[in-house]
């Protein structure tokens, strides 16, 4: 296989390290010392610059005014985004807006995407809870109101649910069917409340009681929900990945300049073998994350692929290696760091918490192997 970026997509890293060269992870509060949220709202000023560099369109078609690029370019952008923990909902408004173009009416797309992609109108997504599979989405149940819907129920830890215009939000049928929709924030009968994730970000439990959506305001074709559910595990992957790679620089700097007994900490032998073993988790996260981004980027012209598992195995793999590898890349960097790793005016902790976040984000690495346990019994190989 040709893991060789296109021009397009190197382009769009290039883009993406000059916006995130001036970002800092430990630019804001830590949630160590406030004891909650960092901050009331995203990094606004950052989500300006995104825009400004047609970043946050980047997969949309260019009658939206996006660049028409596909989720692998997405994913190398939010690898960028993960290094330096920048507090923007990249990864939830970009897979809503492309979900919203695969699936929506015209007259939705029309509406919502091209100030999507200006940046003028923030989007958000809610994922379907602990595991990523599993009926945690029948939390929230839609059904048929006339010619529109009428949705009842919670949806928790929804992410930048505060700062965002739209929510698209999952929601059972009742008939064995799973729709998506692209509730307004401020619309009657919404109601949010205030949670603290892992990373101390804030999130929202939002409560939806009688809220009435206009048809074209749901998005109910077959397989609508499975996207949006893969694009954002393929896009946490990716994050990931940036946060690992991050640290692992991190650690390598701290080793080579910390000293033990009049020698550096990297010439001992116990501390490279366990930074070359930190090195391979990330690099089999990068090979499982390709994959997945690569089928999802030909999941309209080819959705299988010959004596392989569907898309949703893919998927699984790349999370369960990013889970796993992002969880032992962190606790590494923590050992050998030492009492530093815990100083919280040294940004360690920073990546820690976020590789927490990230780690249970849309599945576990248990949850994922159940997933694709189930999808090896269905789909046997060979």
């Amino acid at each position: 296989m040709d893991f060789t970026f296109t021009e397009e997509q190197q382009a769009a890293v290039e883009a993406a390290k000059a916006v995130f060269s001036s970002v800092t992870p430990d630019s804001v509060p830590s949630p160590a010392l406030t004891a909650g949220a960092v901050a009331e709202d995203f990094d606004r000023a950052l989500w300006r610059k995104l825009a400004e560099s047609d970043l946050l369109g980047l997969t949309l078609a260019p009658r939206y005014g996006g660049s028409g690029l596909d989720p692998l370019a997405l994913c190398l952008v939010l690898r960028e985004c993960g290094r330096v923990l920048a507090r923007v909902p990249l990864l939830e408004s970009s897979a809503a807006a492309l979900t919203v173009q695969r699936y929506g009416e015209a007259e939705l797309c029309a509406a919502v995407l091209p100030p999507a992609a200006r940046g003028e109108l923030v989007l958000t997504a809610a994922s379907s809870g602990r595991t990523g599979h599993g009926p945690a989405e029948l939390a929230v149940q839609a059904r048929r109101n006339g010619e529109g819907w009428a949705l009842e129920g919670v949806q928790t830890a929804v992410p930048w649910a505060h700062g965002a215009e739209r929510v698209l939000i999952p929601a059972h049928t009742g008939e064995g069917r799973t729709v998506l929709a692209l509730v307004p924030r401020d619309h009657e009968g919404v109601i949010l409340e205030e949670q603290i994730s892992t990373s101390g970000e804030r999130q929202a439990e939002i409560r939806l009681d009688g809220v009435r959506l206009a048809d074209h305001e749901v998005l109910a074709a077959d397989g609508a929900w499975e996207w949006l559910r893969d694009l954002l595990t393929t896009g946490t992957c990716a994050l990931a990945l940036g946060l690992g790679s991050a640290v692992l620089d991190l650690t390598s700097s701290y080793v080579s300049q910390r000293e033990q007994f009049g020698f550096p900490l990297a010439t001992f032998q116990a501390v490279a073998v366990q930074t070359a073993d930190r090195y391979i988790d990330l690099r089999a996260m990068e090979a499982t994350l390709w994959q997945a981004a690569w089928r999802l980027s030909l999941a309209e012209e080819r959705p299988t692929v010959n004596g392989t598992l569907p898309i949703a195995g893919d998927v699984a793999v790349a999370k369960i290696w990013a889970a796993e590898g992002v969880r032992r890349v962190v606790q590494t960097a923590q050992h050998l760091h030492g009492g530093f790793g815990a100083v919280t005016d040294y940004p360690l902790h920073r990546y820690h918490a976020w590789g927490k976040q990230l780690e249970l984000s849309l599945g576990s690495a248990a949850a994922h192997e159940e997933a694709l346990g189930e999808l090896l019994a269905a789909h046997p190989l060979g």
